[in-house]
């Protein structure tokens, strides 16, 4: 019986898998190294190591994270890339935005790089629309034969078509991709219409062009997959939803970031079951970290996303990337200062301590020299290299004239404040105080720096989940389907039954994908949502609509939260200003068929004993008192700790997939989910504090085996407010 349903995500480092048991509740997870060279090669490794002895007819379902979009963009491969527009409008890549990154003062030294596709390989082709669709000119068919025929005698066979006004009437890019199917049946084609149909001729036709550079790499990718699963399997997609691989190769760029948003998407979830709704995610990857932010269980959503330098207008969940990944690489600029990412070690030939050919230090070399990681990885599967990574670390600190110590802990310090620019301006950017949220950390890397990010960013908080290298895996088993319609229209006086019509066909189109999916009708789910901006703005602001039919009523509640929800965003409105009046702009329909979720389990409440002694290690954190920060830590290994225990820095929890470095004055408790809740140590009058590295459980201070049960506080061997004096845990 197919019971298994597993979630796979592929990473730059690793590729990360969970597999729940959909009979038992039962989750298992598993990491494996990823294979940059043949992505499909780990997927197939993490499938049958995670399936321990099962076969691969016990599999219910696959969700898979994939990378293969984004990496493409980022490394700036879409080569072989051609481009149909309107006659007069083939300069529409080269004139682009007048926006200069950082601002105008950088105006001066900024180039304008490339264009996706150069001029010389865009063709016009005449006819033209109104922004109604009317035709103002009709279509040139023989303009049309001759730019099909102009791309296939020069081998290019990846082309967008963008075509002025098409979100209105999409009739002249239907004909132009007959054209191109007659002429041209080799290329793969993708149409602005069917990719974003939405005004703004420029996002649009980067977006399309994204969209067709992806296409050829991804059917690829996706057709290898099927071929060694021998199964259909499923796509997670920007959006917060999936897709089936089988409908995604139709729509590729609906792929990228997919990997963060399934990680963002489980966070929430974990966070919610925890007690905490709003939050900010911190995914910590070998290659970079991606961060988000959650509003009341759900991921905030954006269509003014980009990937690399290529503007996409499709929904995404907002996530901002920095490169400050375990694999980021530390270098020198020619003054001399010390620098840290964006370009990664990765998987092959990774950090130094890898002993695979890497030469470069790397973040994690630098933890692995101050000794907050094991001299392991995933439970002894991938030994690591100390020796290599000491000799790694002093080269570089003879380079810049530091300590090996201090160059260590500067590369640490660099990635943390990189990891927090990130977090700012996906928070204070937002208009929102990042003190207001708990954070979420994991990924392999995720948990290495919260003590520092509490630091700077006074975070109340931080929650480390169970399995934190796996959360994104997991969070692939947590998403509905989902996919997003979009139809623009521009108006101050609405028609009511203009904007029923649009919204009927939408959803319409929605029905007819998750009828494909698999899904009955009665579980179809469809949200509605609209873009809306004051009169002589350029921006909108997106609001949810209500279902039900479009009526007056319906009108007045659209327009109620998109002044509430421009208040909150900007601090004014003119909702009783009758000067500033509301244009309509996009509808929107999201059609989605919800699953049913894996259940976050609840840990029992602990039995009675002392858990097992910690081990030791000498580890190095700020330097104390006396110069040194060298001190035996204690090593907690997270299966041994139960819920209410409190492990209080310095000390280290290590578990298969990702270690957790606490800092002098942190404590971390163990939750009711088996969650690790870091804070900053203080101390109270109803509990101890301890600063030594014990676990504190139901009043008592447990220290090396020993009980102390009189409610006393030991703070580095002395006592204050208990009734009793210990000391090295012992009472007095």
């Amino acid at each position: 019986m197919r019971s298994v349903r597993i979630g796979v995500d592929t990473g730059g480092t690793f590729t990360d898998v969970v597999a729940v048991d959909e009979q038992t509740g039962e989750i298992t997870t598993t990491k494996t190294p990823s294979t940059p060279a043949n992505p499909a090669d780990g997927f197939m490794n993490g499938v049958h190591k995670v399936l321990s002895g099962r076969s691969l007819s016990d599999i219910g379902g696959i969700v898979h994270g994939t990378t293969v979009a984004t990496n493409q963009l980022l490394e700036d491969r879409p080569l072989d890339l051609g481009f149909v527009t309107t006659e007069g409008f083939e300069f529409i890549l080269e004139i682009a935005r007048q926006s200069v990154p950082d601002g105008y003062g950088n105006s001066y030294f900024w180039v304008k790089p490339p264009r996706i596709v150069p001029v010389h390989r865009v063709r016009t082709v005449g006819g033209r629309l109104d922004h109604l669709g009317r035709e103002v000119r009709p279509f040139d068919e023989a303009g049309a034969v001759a730019a099909a025929r102009w791309f296939r005698e020069r081998g290019i066979t990846a082309i967008g078509v963008c075509f002025l006004h098409s979100y209105a009437d999409p009739a002249h890019e239907r004909r132009m991709l007959e054209v191109l199917e007659r002429e041209h049946p080799a290329a793969v084609v993708s149409l602005s219409s069917d990719v974003l149909r939405e005004y703004r001729e420029y996002e649009r036709s980067v977006t399309t062009l994204v969209d067709a550079a992806v296409k050829p790499t991804m059917r690829r990718y996706i057709a290898n997959l099927a071929t060694r699963l021998g199964m259909p399997f499923s796509v997670m997609k920007s959006n917060g939803g999936v897709l089936s691989a089988a409908e995604v190769v139709h729509q590729p760029i609906t792929t990228v970031l997919s990997g963060p948003a399934a990680g963002a998407l489980g966070a929430a979830l974990i966070a919610g079951a925890a007690g905490h709704p709003s939050v900010i995610t911190l995914d910590g990857g070998g290659t970079s970290t991606d961060v988000a932010v959650v509003v009341d269980g759900e991921p905030s959503l954006t269509t003014e996303g980009s990937i690399g330098r290529y503007p996409c207008k499709i929904p995404m969940i907002d996530i901002v990337t920095v490169g400050a990944g375990g694999g980021s690489i530390a270098w020198t600029s020619p003054e001399g200062t010390l620098k840290v990412g964006p370009k990664s070690a990765g998987a092959d030939p990774g950090p130094i301590c890898y002993g695979n050919g890497g030469t470069e230090v790397t973040v994690t070399d630098a933890h692995v020299y101050l000794g907050r990681v094991p001299p392991h990885l995933l439970g002894g599967e991938i030994p690591l290299d100390a020796e290599a990574a000491r000799t790694g670390v002093e080269a570089l600190a003879g380079k810049i004239g530091l300590t090996p110590e201090r160059t260590a802990v500067g590369i640490l310090e660099i990635s943390a404040f990189n990891q927090s620019n990130a977090i700012r301006q996906i928070t204070v950017k937002r208009g929102l105080d990042v003190r207001d949220f708990p954070m979420v950390a994991f990924g392999g890397s995720g948990p290495l720096l919260v003590c520092r990010l509490i630091d700077i960013l006074s975070v109340p908080a931080v929650v480390v989940p169970p399995n934190p290298g796996n959360v994104s895996a997991f969070g692939l088993l947590t998403v509905d389907v989902k996919n997003d319609y979009v139809r623009t229209h521009v108006t101050r006086d609405p028609s009511l039954e203009t904007a029923a019509a649009i919204l009927g066909e939408l959803e319409a189109e929605a029905a007819d994908a998750l009828d494909r999916e698999g899904f009955p009708r009665e579980r179809h789910v469809y949200a509605r949502s609209a873009d809306l901006r004051y009169y002589g703005q350029a921006y909108e602001v997106r609001v949810p609509a209500p279902a039900g039919p479009v009526d007056p009523s319906w009108r007045d509640e659209v327009l109620d939260r998109f002044h509430d929800a421009h208040h909150r965003l900007y601090g004014y409105g003119y909702r009783d200003d009758p000067r500033h009046g509301v244009e309509w702009v996009n509808l929107r329909v999201s059609g989605i068929g919800p699953i049913t979720r894996p259940v976050i389990p609840e840990l029992p409440p602990p039995g009675g004993g002392a858990p097992p002694p910690p081990g030791e290690r000498a580890v190095y954190f700020d330097e104390d008192l006396q110069g040194s920060g060298w001190r035996a830590a204690p090593v907690h290994r997270r299966g041994d700790l139960r819920r209410g225990d409190v492990v209080t820095g310095p000390a280290v929890i290590q578990e298969y997939g990702s270690t957790l470095p606490l800092h002098p004055g942190f404590t971390a408790e163990v939750d009711a989910h088996a969650n690790l809740v870091v804070r900053r140590a203080a101390l109270t009058q109803d509990g101890p504090v301890v600063r030594d590295g014990s676990v504190v459980r139901d009043g008592s201070v447990v220290r090396d085996g020993s009980v102390v049960r009189d409610g006393s506080v030991v703070r580095d061997g002395s006592v204050g407010q208990g009734r009793s004096v210990a000391q090295d845990g012992a009472g007095q």
